[in-house]
């Protein structure tokens, strides 16, 4: 896989066009954990082809934008984790659980309670269509086995480190089924090893370990704040990031922006490459190509070109698609005023 210097990717999501899914609903609280159908503006037998339509506009909007590595824009998810974490057997979907989520309000999440497993392809399906209409290399996302842990009410298995390694089994088999498809990149997103750094310091290596084992692709392990339609104040450091170079991840992307992250502290991260958050998601105001050059150049004062990748501080979900695209194309232009 041959990449530009300093290549430019997303995150994950890109925006939904508001014909889809209800953004207005979407938007008033955190992403949801459980299934959440009645978020879909189309009815069940035209949504496929509308998520394929919604899909050839985030590829377009890459492509027209400069980026390097495109992803599906997540256009068949009502969030990051609830598509993938649903679908997994073990999961009573009529029941709901409860958990507290990472700003201390108490959510309905899927609970477990049985034997987790990937009874059937998730993502797959959709591969050879993407394919069909992208030459660049792809990415697409899963959500990690330490933040599904969080994200579930546990009442099967012994103890969170025990359902941590389900999850990752589960994760594992549709990795390597993806990459075996020909996906160049996957992405685990592990946002609440920032949030709980107690737990995590306990099974979230291993068990990102093992989501990852036998990976034939690049691997990427995505940690955040929170998207920053929801998180206002964010820390300038990571509470759970040097950890994470034990990992078996070839790559860590992170937020840079919003937060004001100190960059200095990318120097915990030594045998990884790192995707440097430099568009702030909170903020609608489109940053000038000038301003995104700045702030790739204050962390190449810390990291090599050959380890940086360029990319937005999480998904751009929550965005309008007109600001999602002037925001992608001047992230781009500002990686050229750099690379010159």
């Amino acid at each position: 896989m041959l990449l530009q210097k300093l290549p430019t990717s997303l995150v994950g999501s890109y925006a939904q066009p508001n014909w889809l899914i209800d953004k207005s609903r979407l938007g008033k609280s955190l992403p949801p954990r459980v299934v959440l159908n009645d978020l879909w503006r189309i009815e069940p037998e035209y949504l496929e082809e509308a998520q394929n339509d919604a899909t050839l506009i985030a590829l377009d909007d890459q492509h027209r934008a400069g980026v390097d590595i495109v992803t599906d824009g997540e256009m068949r998810r009502e969030s990051y984790s609830n598509r993938f974490a649903n679908a997994l057997s073990g999961i009573d979907l009529d029941h709901p659980g409860e958990a507290i989520d990472r700003t201390g309000k108490a959510v309905p999440v899927p609970r477990v309670t049985g034997e987790v497993k990937r009874s059937a392809p998730v993502e797959l399906p959709f591969v050879e269509f993407l394919k069909a209409h992208t030459d660049k290399p792809i990415k697409l996302t899963l959500p990690g086995p330490f933040t599904m842990t969080q994200q579930a009410q546990n009442d099967y298995y012994p103890d969170d480190g025990s359902l941590a390694m389900a999850y990752a089994e589960a994760v594992n088999e549709e990795l390597k089924a993806l990459f075996a498809a020909g996906i160049d990149i996957i992405q685990l997103d592990e946002p609440y090893v920032q949030a709980r750094p107690e737990a995590a310091s306990q099974y979230a290596v291993e068990a990102i370990n093992r989501a990852l084992q036998g990976a034939t692709g690049t691997t990427v392990l995505h940690v955040c704040f929170g998207y920053g339609k929801h998180v206002a104040d964010k820390p300038a450091g990571y509470a759970f990031l040097d950890e994470l170079d034990a990992s078996a991840a070839d790559e860590i992307s992170i937020e840079c922006a919003q937060p004001k992250l100190k960059l200095d502290l990318v120097q915990g991260l030594p045998s990884k490459r790192v995707h440097v958050g430099v568009i702030d998601l909170r903020d609608e105001t489109v940053e000038t190509p000038e301003i995104v050059a700045d702030r790739i150049q204050a962390a190449l004062a810390y990291l090599p070109a050959e380890r940086l990748v360029v990319a937005p501080d999480c998904g751009m979900k929550y965005l309008s698609r007109e600001t999602a695209f002037r925001k992608l194309s001047n992230m781009v232009a500002g990686r050229n005023l750099v690379i010159g």
